[in-house]
């Protein structure tokens, strides 16, 4: 028994030096931990339990365990996040580059599957070459064991990809097909194709951060949710948000004592500007929620809207506001993509909605048009109209035409319209309506620009405002800005047990 204890300790203390100290050093030198220490770093201390520590591809001899590939190059087992239990697999870079394999795949498929067996969340912490190019068809065929495991765990857990490293071609839409996606600066790259193919196809020259650095995917292309200045800092943004989420799609976020906001509640009177100002829509949005506390999710991408999570009364909910300060927050193409994707993520995950709504109508220009900003915009409503989730809107100030519709109205399903007196509900804004409506009036004055500011006085007075609306019941109450923390929290205690029929079906086909 003592020689196979030491065989045993010899073996795993050479499989955990992974590809062996030179390598461990290089990867320090980059500012990348090595695949243990990031998910020692990740977890509740002492809580990880590693599985498939043995495996490795092509092991013909025992004494062979762990001089070629140890651990076939991921990390793979469970742990806790502030005692809830997640499943995790990290790619070790030491170890072939972290190069995905059949083996190396298996492991992955394995925790993938016990998460989705136990229904709780599953990590990834990505940092490899990509393809195991030797194994061939092989490495091809792991690759979409992975992707399809990710399908059926959609919507089902919550699935969390952390690039610290590479992660190249075939192996991007692991992460792609996952809920959220962390990334460091200077640290984190992903692509379909890199600098070298494609300047040898199109020849243009770019550097692999410039394709696909954290920035890029941030503030461009909309693929990563957060970025983080280093490792440790993005480890922290992981375990926050595992906090607002619940460990399934069949538990309830996880509650949390209440905090009142830390600011006076008479700012909220304040902050609103003349109708034609912007303002920062967060500076309301943590006067409301408890304790000023506010995760914003994909913060650099389509800045125009405000997507995140916070808390109201303790519970955990899903907020999503226009932001007058970029493009005077209204929808376009990016904003779209970035709402409708979170409010589907909240409805599968049973995350009450908070929309707070500012918006002047969809962008117009010849380029929304040509990139789809019909198919881009019905995005948002089929989220909203398909999400069965406690929904409460509050109209701060502009709600014109289709984008009020869109912005989880009343008549999209929305269960309960709040307006601030501010609120100016219509069909288009004063300026523009008088123009169409009194046109005839305003030619014939004798003062045309007169008659113009007079009449963009009276359209106010008759249509802009939130009273004609809640006339009609489609809203349900004019509110002192004050009061909002309390509706929202009377309004979700009263949704708490809220019920939908919807009709059978397979699923939408929603316009992607």
């Amino acid at each position: 028994m003592k020689e196979k204890l030491k065989f045993l300790q010899e073996r795993k203390r050479l499989i955990e030096t992974g590809g062996g100290e030179e390598k461990i050093a290089r990867q320090h030198q980059q500012g990348k931990l090595t695949a243990r220490e990031r998910i020692q770093a990740l977890l509740d201390a002492g809580s990880f339990t590693e599985l498939d520590t043995f495996v490795q591809a092509d092991l013909h001899k025992v004494e062979d365990m762990g001089n070629f590939y140890p651990g076939d190059g991921v990390v793979t087992g469970f742990g806790t996040v502030d005692g809830r239990l997640v499943y995790v697999f990290a790619q070790d870079f030491t170890v072939a580059g972290g190069s995905l394999g059949e083996m190396h795949a298996q492991k992955i498929c394995k925790v993938m599957d016990l998460a989705l067996k136990t229904g709780a969340p599953c990590l990834g912490l990505f940092d490899s070459g990509g393809a195991r190019i030797q194994e061939g068809i092989r490495a091809l065929n792991a690759f979409g064991e992975i992707f399809y495991r990710n399908v059926l765990a959609s919507g089902v857990i919550p699935q969390i990809s952390v690039i610290l490293g590479p992660c190249a071609g075939g192996a991007v839409y692991s992460p792609a097909l996952t809920d959220f996606i962390f990334t460091v600066n200077e640290t984190s790259r992903m692509f379909i194709t890199g600098p070298q193919v494609i300047k040898a196809v199109t020849g243009e020259d770019i550097s692999a951060q410039e394709l696909g650095g954290a920035h890029i995917h941030h503030e461009i292309s909309g693929v990563a949710h957060f970025l983080a200045p280093d490792e440790a800092t993005c480890f922290q943004q992981i375990r926050k948000l595992l906090s607002y989420l619940p460990a399934n799609n069949l538990e309830d976020p996880p509650p949390a004592p209440v905090q009142e906001p830390p600011y006076a509640v008479e700012e909220l009177l304040s902050i609103l500007p003349h109708p034609q100002k912007p303002y920062d829509v967060r500076e309301i949005i943590v006067r409301v929620v408890d304790g000023g506390e506010f995760l914003e999710v994909q913060a650099g991408f389509a800045a125009n809207t405000v997507t995140g999570f916070a808390r109201l009364n303790g519970r955990p909910v899903g907020i999503v506001a226009n932001q007058t300060k970029v493009l005077a927050g209204v929808l376009d193409l990016d904003a779209s993509d970035k709402i409708a994707r979170f409010v589907r993520f909240c409805d599968c995950f049973n995350l009450p909605l908070i929309t707070f709504v500012d918006v002047p109508g969809y962008l117009p220009g010849i380029k929304q048009e040509h990139g789809g900003i019909i198919r881009h915009g019905a995005k948002v409503l089929f989220a909203y109209c398909e999400a069965t989730v406690p929904k409460i809107s509050v109209i701060l100030r502009k709600a014109y035409g289709g984008s009020y519709i869109a912005m989880s109205s009343r008549s999209v399903g929305g269960d309960l319209a709040l307006a601030w007196p501010t609120a100016e509900i219509a069909v288009m804004g004063p300026e523009g309506a008088a123009n169409i409506v009194y046109r005839k009036e305003i030619q014939a004055a004798e003062n045309p620009e007169a008659e113009r500011a007079a009449r963009i006085q009276e359209y106010k007075n008759k249509y802009a405002n939130p009273y004609i609306a809640a006339s009609r019941g489609w809203v349900d109450a004019v509110i002192d800005p004050r009061e909002t923390r309390s509706y929202l929290i009377r309004g979700l205690e009263m949704l708490a047990t809220k019920q939908e029929d919807r009709p059978r079906k397979k699923h939408g086909n929603i316009p992607l």
